[in-house]
């Protein structure tokens, strides 16, 4: 498997159309969760459901999910990353809009 299958990119909401059937991260604040799954809302402020939840350790308001993107609204988590209550999600997309700026995207995921 070549380095570049390994990639997971970190996206938003806007962005999940762009990723689906590949690897991304998501940073989002959690809004609701059953047993199953939970509904977020990513730092761009669209709500991302998240499937495979069932063993997610989350104990913050905040999250970035790595995972399977399955389409534009929902995302397969492989693993989950607690990223605490208080978190600048204005930055947060900021810095992913550069990321995917072409000027960058090719330097960072080549």
């Amino acid at each position: 498997m070549s380095d570049a299958q390994h990639l997971s990119p970190r996206i938003n909401a806007a962005r999940m159309a762009d990723f689906v059937g590949k690897e991304a991260r998501l940073v989002g604040r959690v809004l609701s969760m059953d047993s199953t799954r939970m509904t977020i809302e990513a730092c761009d402020g669209g709500q991302v459901i998240v499937t495979n939840i069932a063993n997610a350790d989350i104990e913050n308001s905040f999250v970035e999910v790595v995972g399977k993107v399955t389409n534009s609204t929902t995302i397969h988590m492989h693993a989950c990353i607690n990223m605490g209550n208080d978190l600048d999600t204005k930055l947060v997309n900021d810095t992913i809009e550069l990321i995917h700026d072409s000027r960058y995207y090719s330097k960072i995921f080549s």
